[in-house]
């Protein structure tokens, strides 16, 4: 009865919680000035790709530094996808483009989901190597990954159109779009995580080999967490370079992956919850203290100016958050499981 009671209180607020999102999205599209409804889009794409990265890197245990490899497999997918031929032989100066990806074209939609799709076959095939490894080790392997993926874009311009990366993309991305799949994504990795897979990727995480002797196949559930982390990341990818427009190698170095791991640590490991709330105060709070690299007028001190102001300011926020919070913002919790949906058992004295 009282599991009952839980999974009903779990679903309530997860079905109140997506009708809100889906407002909110519609709301923002609307009603937002055009910068506002950019930084949510933003926010949209990051709590996709942090969501995914917390399957593998937080529910599963496995730390893994391939985000930005696979992001970019997703972003030059989508982008091949979506332009057409004449922009292409326009834009690649550095070589023509191959014949083969004149040819391949398909519509935003299914551009996405092929995007998703091949990310998660590299990331398949990926993980016989990887696999073999663990800690550290796994580490190193997949942080080489991503080099790998921007040394392949730079030095295959006829595919890529190498360092000058590709433009006049279409911007199909809208918070209808970014708003609707990050719902999707989270829905899609919260039944994982509850699911019998779920569990047994949390079994790898606390203890491998505790969960190998249980009769578990690990290396099953790590290659199901690892692709199916790629697939959202490739999707992830592909909204991106529909918003930006524009593409090249550098946009997608290891300082993408920090910024996941960060957004993740600080949310809390293992919780798609703090997943979320770790990528709003990043991605929005960077936005939003944009303001300190200004000139300011502080009780009528005029101060001047400092470009990357509110990169010290916000690092000494993290410092105190995670002084502080050494889980994270909700450790390995999620939302129906906090304090403040918790009812206090037992009476008043």
């Amino acid at each position: 009865m009282m599991n009952d009671a839980i999974f009903t209180k779990q679903r309530l607020i997860n079905l109140s919680l997506i009708v809100v999102a889906i407002w909110f999205t519609h709301f923002a599209q609307v009603t937002f000035d055009p910068y506002t409804v950019r930084i949510i889009n933003n926010v949209a794409i990051f709590i996709i790709l942090a969501v995914s990265y917390n399957l593998i890197n937080g529910v599963t245990g496995q730390f893994s530094l391939e985000p930005n490899g696979f992001v970019a497999i997703g972003a030059y997918v989508t982008a091949i996808l979506i332009v057409d031929a004449d922009t292409m032989l326009y834009q690649y100066d550095i070589e023509d483009p191959s014949e083969w990806v004149l040819a391949l074209q398909a519509d935003f939609a299914w551009a996405l989901l092929i995007a998703g799709c091949f990310t998660a076959l590299v990331a398949l095939a990926l993980s016989f190597p990887v696999f073999r490894v663990r800690g550290d080790y796994l580490a190193i392997v997949t942080l080489g990954f991503g080099f790998i993926i921007k040394i392949l874009a730079i030095n295959n311009p006829q595919i890529t159109n190498g360092s000058l990366g590709m433009n006049d993309i279409p911007e199909y991305s809208n918070l209808y779009w970014t708003g609707g799949i990050a719902i999707f994504t989270v829905l899609a990795i919260l039944n994982i995580i509850y699911s019998k897979y779920g569990r047994a990727m949390k079994a790898v995480r606390d203890d491998e080999d505790a969960a190998t002797a249980m009769g578990v196949n690990t290396f099953k559930i790590k290659t199901y967490a690892f692709t199916t982390s790629a697939f959202f990341e490739g999707v992830g990818g592909g909204l991106l370079a529909a918003l930006l427009t524009s593409i090249s190698p550098d946009l997608f170095t290891f300082f993408l992956t920090f910024q996941l791991l960060i957004i993740i640590v600080l949310g809390g490991l293992g919780s798609t919850t703090g997943a979320i709330l770790g990528t709003i105060f990043v991605m929005a709070g960077l936005e939003w203290m944009r303001f300190l690299d200004e000139p300011m007028n502080i009780f009528g001190f005029e101060t001047e100016g400092t470009p990357g102001m509110r990169m010290v300011v916000f690092s000494l926020i993290l410092i105190i958050v995670m002084l502080f919070a050494r889980e994270g913002l909700v450790g390995k919790k999620e939302l129906f499981e906090l304090k403040w949906f918790k009812k206090k058992k037992g009476g008043s004295k």
